[in-house]
């Protein structure tokens, strides 16, 4: 990112050398001096008005009475610069450099036009003479050799700038972006051990070199710098991180969870993180049921995520593995929290049927069709409690409610029908119940 700009300069009266003072006549010398400011404040009036092309005509006239002068090569380059008259910019910017060569903003003037340009290559030359006057020009240098592919030269700035004035924001996205081709992590590790040896009690190190020997793959290293870490920073959240993971791979799983609870408890560490160590963890306790307890009390940490509910999530982890128990265990922490969730509400009826618990079944669904009256899918799973508790009459009137509700849904429309049917069968209406055995299979037929 340039950072770079155009200050614009107010210069005061310009007088001719001694030399020409010896060669000329006194009566000449005041009128060239008037002459002079006359023209030049007039282009100083015409620049600031953007007439440009009439700036440079008295830019003209003030270099034939001072060619030697480099402020007037320096505003020329300043008016064809503002054309976008590139080279005829840049010529009058490196006349006032070779003029004096002090003349930062003449050098700035040829780095904007190499800038805009796309010059980059010549960009970083003259930026290598701006960073003689400011060294805060190496970030402007940084960003050129990402411009030119030269990425170990970046990466060494970067480190070189990271160390002396500290991080920023625009460093390190450039020093992320090159860190993704491997040939560079080998020296930034190194980079960053040399760093944890000079500044032991710095955590970021620390976190950088962990993050890359775990992408890389090298869970080992990772170890020894978050234990390292651990060793030197006690109170360090982060190295809970990595430590979470090593005492899972090695069957620790109360050390894990000592590690995991940390983890959790800090505000330092981002939610990714967070969402992926419970992830690893109810894996781990789907192997190790002894852990249960332990993966209730890490979901108390989530309670207010809003961005992902954690006990629906691991509810419906178990339904895929046909973990009814544990399913219901969730759902129901759930939905103490987000009582109105419909989504989990069928999910939970479903886990009761599966656990042949229909007592339950149509106490949940009564206090589910309350809260939401229109909704059929309901009053089908308190219409299957009715049957299999064998209490037809209720399960009849509950289903024929619910049927007003069904809109378009031809698969809970071809249930109701089936536990209609079982309801007249119950009832001993054998006709009804070939009625409405019948209209499911019609319906079954069409959905295929």
């Amino acid at each position: 990112m340039k950072k770079s700009i155009f200050i614009t300069l107010l210069f005061g009266m310009f007088f001719i050398s001694t030399s020409v003072w010896a060669q000329t006549e006194p009566e000449d010398i005041a009128i060239d001096s008037d002459q002079f400011q006359d023209y030049f404040y007039e282009a100083i009036k015409q620049k600031g008005i953007e007439n440009y092309d009439k700036a440079i005509e008295s830019l003209e006239k003030c270099v034939a009475l001072q060619p030697e002068n480099p402020t007037l090569y320096f505003e020329l380059g300043k008016n064809y610069y503002y054309q976008k008259k590139y080279k005829d910019a840049y010529d009058n910017f490196e006349k006032a450099t070779k003029l004096d060569d002090k003349n930062r903003w003449a050098w700035v003037g040829m780095y904007d036009v190499c800038y805009d340009t796309h010059d980059y290559n010549q960009a970083i030359i003259i930026v290598q003479k701006l960073i003689e006057f400011k060294e805060s020009y190496k970030d402007d240098l940084i960003s050129l050799y990402m411009n030119t592919q030269q990425f170990d030269k970046a990466l060494v700035l970067i480190n070189e700038m990271n160390e002396k004035y500290g991080k920023n924001e625009q460093r390190e996205i450039y020093k992320s972006q090159i860190l993704q081709d491997a040939k560079y992590q080998g020296a930034e590790k190194g980079n960053l051990l040399d760093q944890i040896k000079k500044n032991p009690k710095e955590e970021s190190n620390y976190i950088e070199l962990i993050s890359m020997y775990s992408k890389s793959n090298q869970e080992e290293k990772a170890l020894e710098v978050a234990k390292m870490l651990e060793k030197e920073i006690p109170t360090s959240d982060w190295a809970q991180v990595s430590l979470f993971k090593f005492h899972l791979n090695n069957s620790e799983g109360d050390k894990a969870v000592i590690s995991m609870n940390k983890v959790f408890a800090s505000d330092k560490i981002d939610k990714k993180i967070k969402h992926r160590i419970l992830n690893e963890f109810l894996i781990y306790t789907q192997k190790n049921p002894q852990y249960s307890d332990a993966l209730g009390k890490a979901i108390s940490y989530f309670q207010d995520d809003k961005e992902v509910q954690v006990a629906k999530e691991i509810g419906k982890f178990y339904v895929n593995k046909k973990d009814w128990t544990n399913a219901t265990k969730y759902f129901e922490m759930h939905l103490k929290s987000v009582s109105d969730d419909v989504e989990t509400g069928l999910l939970l009826m479903q886990c009761y049927v599966e656990q042949v618990d229909f007592n339950k079944l149509i106490t949940k669904s009564d206090e589910w069709i309350q809260m939401f009256p229109t909704q059929p899918q309901f009053y089908y799973f308190q219409g299957l409690g009715y049957n299999q508790t064998k209490n037809f009459k209720k399960a009849k009137d509950i289903l024929e409610m619910g049927m007003d509700y069904l809109v378009d849904d031809t698969a809970t429309e071809i249930n109701f029908n089936i536990q209609l049917g079982e309801a007249y069968h119950g009832l001993g209406d054998e006709k009804k119940k070939e009625q409405y055995f019948t209209k499911a299979n019609e319906l079954l037929k069409k959905k295929r």
